[in-house]
């Protein structure tokens, strides 16, 4: 595994657990954002007041009618900037909660550092990664926990964009992106298709359709599904990897060590199907 897919996927719960958050639900709801409302507009709040079709081309795997139950309506009740400030107050909380006194150690300090040094050689390279380049745009917080957390947000969102434009690159849907990634055996089919909003008879199109390209056999990746998985899982390293060589393997070991605590952590409470490695 690369040096960027260890490092991102050690600290991805860092970022990770305000999708799963209580405090973050609650305040979503307190803004009068109910249902899926908080998560797609919390995430799309930093491009602004945008209409559905951008939060579908940036998102990129969900059904796009999920979408447009969603937005543009939670910009009618509340504001992208408002939307924004609960989000970071939700993380601030959330991460007090679970973390407790190692929010104000010197170790979270020096993780926010690393983090931050990282995420800011990139903070130029702005061209086709979109939503990556909207959060880009906001203040940096003053807090360490708080400084991980965005500057994981960036890390992250700097990878997603890259990601996207490898599947596009490999010619795959959103959903078909979710099928392949299914058949890897990492998550259910079942639960990347609800959670996504696709019925059973799309999830069965695009099955069909990826076994009609080779990429499938009765459900399972074939070799050349597996071939084409893995083209695309090095295209995205590729794509993401400069933050990280800019760091350079030992802050990054360093980084991971740190952080690697307050990832399971973070995961035991809120994702117990992840991991902080």
């Amino acid at each position: 595994m690369t040096l960027e897919r260890r490092t991102w996927r050690t600290l991805e719960p860092l970022h990770g657990m305000i999708y799963f958050s209580p405090e973050a639900g609650a305040a979503y709801e307190g803004l009068g954002l109910s249902g899926r409302m908080g998560y797609f507009a919390s995430r799309a709040a930093a491009l602004g007041a945008v209409p559905a079709e951008v939060v579908i081309a940036t998102f990129y795997n969900f059904n796009p009618d999920l979408v447009r139950q969603a937005i543009p309506a939670a910009w009618e009740i509340a504001s992208p900037s408002d939307i924004l400030a609960a989000r970071l107050e939700s993380v601030d909380a959330t991460l007090l909660r679970v973390l407790g006194d190692a929010v104000d150690s010197p170790e979270m300090s020096r993780a926010a550092e690393l983090a931050r040094q990282a995420a800011e050689t990139v903070a130029g390279e702005l061209g086709g990664r979109p939503l990556y380049a909207a959060h880009v745009a906001l203040p940096w917080p003053e807090a360490p926990h708080l400084v991980l957390w965005h500057a994981q947000t960036l890390l992250r969102e700097y990878r997603g964009d890259g990601h996207l434009a490898a599947l596009l690159a490999a010619g795959l849907s959103g959903i078909e992106a979710l099928v392949t990634h299914a058949a890897t055996g990492a998550v259910t089919s079942e639960v990347l298709r609800r959670t996504r909003g696709w019925s059973e008879a799309d999830w069965a199109a695009a099955v069909q359709g990826l076994e009609e390209r080779g990429w499938l056999f009765q459900g399972a990746l074939t070799e050349e599904g597996r071939r084409r998985r893995e083209e695309i899982e090095e295209a995205t390293d590729r794509m993401g990897t400069a933050p990280y060589t800019a760091l350079g393997a030992a802050r990054c070991e360093e980084l991971r060590s740190l952080a690697r605590p307050w990832s399971k952590a973070l995961a035991a409470e809120l994702m117990p199907w992840a991991t902080g490695r």
